[in-house]
């Protein structure tokens, strides 16, 4: 008998430390348009906190502009206070904020983790003249003007990957010719229509038309040679550029430390689930997840690192 008393005991203690019920509806704000990397992101974690039986329901809004800084305030002012809601942020943001001088910033909204990364990729049309980077650049060098790059927003990461290669080409970045697209929907068009000489974004979202042959990939912006990608690094032919494109979810400002927990313990058990992790496979995410207690650290690095780029490539306005 005492053993079975001193069991239900522990049981009834740790009862406040079983999961969360799941949340009725989670709302998740990718502050891009359709068919790019934010708006990815948040539709496959709408999907695990579903099948992990985290949330019901999840509802995805888009809300394109300024490198994310434009969804990031329509959360900032319309989730205040709200333990449900998650805003889908990285990279690109960071250098958006930096760029712009936008009057919303990562102090504003609380930190939940850091989900994933990936490499990205610069690809051209599928009949461009340029087989090969060196092509690329050798033209890029003779005529900066006449080879147009596009990519994700002004200041963001794909824009800083241009600037760098052209500073590693001895190409004053100035000249470059850099062409920002609010989504990934609209950079995708535009490469496929031959409306851009060349064309940067994440692996993940250009790996069906690279695999289809619909574009040609000519750099990876890894350290090294990728086992699973068929793709040479810039570091490998010359332009010693190495950088990834992070991605992570904040909760939103006035939530308290419990709420943030839990959105914590969501997020954590979501990307656990086989949807997630079936998703990542496919498209080639490296696994960087980080709980808040990591990723806050990481965050103020990376936004102090960015700041100094954006000022050396005088990107900012």
């Amino acid at each position: 008998m005492q053993l079975k008393t001193l069991i239900a005991s522990l049981l009834l203690a740790l009862a406040p430390l079983a999961a969360h019920a799941e949340v009725e509806q989670m709302k998740i704000m990718a502050p891009a348009n359709p068919g790019g990397g934010f708006d990815t992101i948040a539709r496959t974690l709408g999907d695990a906190l579903k099948a992990s039986g985290q949330a019901k329901s999840v509802i995805v809004e888009n809300k394109a502009g300024a490198g994310g800084t434009i969804g990031m305030a329509q959360f900032i002012n319309t989730d205040k206070g709200n333990p449900h809601a998650l805003l889908v942020a990285g990279a690109v943001t960071v250098g958006a904020i930096e760029t712009n001088k936008s009057p919303v910033n990562f102090g504003m909204v609380t930190p939940i983790a850091r989900l994933m990364g990936e490499y990205n990729v610069l690809v051209v049309p599928s009949d461009s003249p340029y087989k090969s980077l060196p092509a690329l650049m050798a033209a890029y060098k003779a005529k900066p003007g006449a080879i147009s790059f596009g990519g994700g927003s002004a200041g963001g990461i794909d824009h800083i990957m241009a600037s760098l290669m052209s500073e590693k080409a001895g190409i004053d970045p100035d000249r470059l010719n850099y062409i920002p697209y609010a989504g990934g929907g609209e950079g995708k068009a535009a490469v496929l229509g031959n409306q851009i000489s060349a064309y940067i974004s994440g692996y993940g979202e250009l790996a069906d038309l690279i695999k289809a042959g619909k574009v040609r990939a000519l750099a990876l912006s890894a350290d090294k040679k990728q086992a699973d990608i068929n793709v040479p690094t810039l570091k490998e032919q010359g332009i010693d550029v190495v950088l990834y494109n992070w991605r992570g979810v904040f909760g939103a400002p006035g939530i308290n430390e419990a709420q943030k927990k839990q959105l914590g313990s969501m997020v954590k058990a979501a990307v656990q689930s086989p949807v997630w992790k079936d998703r990542a496979a496919k498209l080639e995410w490296l696994d960087l997840y980080q709980g808040s207690e990591q990723f806050k650290p990481f965050l103020d690095a990376e936004i102090k690192r960015t700041g100094v780029v954006v000022k050396k490539l005088k990107l900012g306005n």
